[in-house]
């Protein structure tokens, strides 16, 4: 199978790739609103301008617990989500079994989703196994890419 075929709406480990990267995009891109929402909800600014634009008088602060815990959560995901996605794209060039491919991507976003679920509620030990969860599935994957393409 050649590069044009893999990545090609014929293959299903594409399509689904595709679609599970798009699924932890846009999950990761409500983390920002969620992150603002609290922000105005709060009353806790990081800048000095967005705090005069809400309160003159007030300062800015990067303590607020509920703010600072999202943006944990979205760091996380900017730690762990992007290198899934990319390694996933070069794993759907090794023409990896269908079943087996499909499976990850789609235990890997669920379980980046849960991630974020557990963490904006505290909820241990949920939290830790699905952050392991989407890191074997991207162990698996790089191990993978890597003896394919050695």
């Amino acid at each position: 199978m050649g590069i044009l075929d893999a990545i090609s709406l014929e293959n299903e480990v594409f399509r689904a790739y595709a679609f599970w990267t798009a699924i932890t995009v846009l999950k990761m891109l409500i983390m920002s609103p969620l992150t603002g929402r609290l922000r105005f909800k709060n009353k806790t600014f990081a800048n000095a301008e967005d705090v005069k634009f809400t309160s003159p008088k007030g300062k800015a602060k990067f303590d607020d617990e509920e703010v600072e815990r999202v943006r944990r959560a979205h760091r996380n995901d900017l730690e762990n989500c992007i290198p899934f996605m990319i390694i996933g794209l070069f794993y759907v060039l090794t023409n990896p079994v269908a079943s087996i491919a499909i499976n990850i991507f789609r235990a890997g976003a669920i379980s980046r989703i849960l991630h974020t679920i557990s963490y904006l509620n505290s909820l241990q030990p949920w939290r830790a196994l699905s952050f392991f969860v989407c890191l074997g599935c991207t162990i698996y994957m790089s191990i993978q890419v890597a003896m394919f393409f050695y």
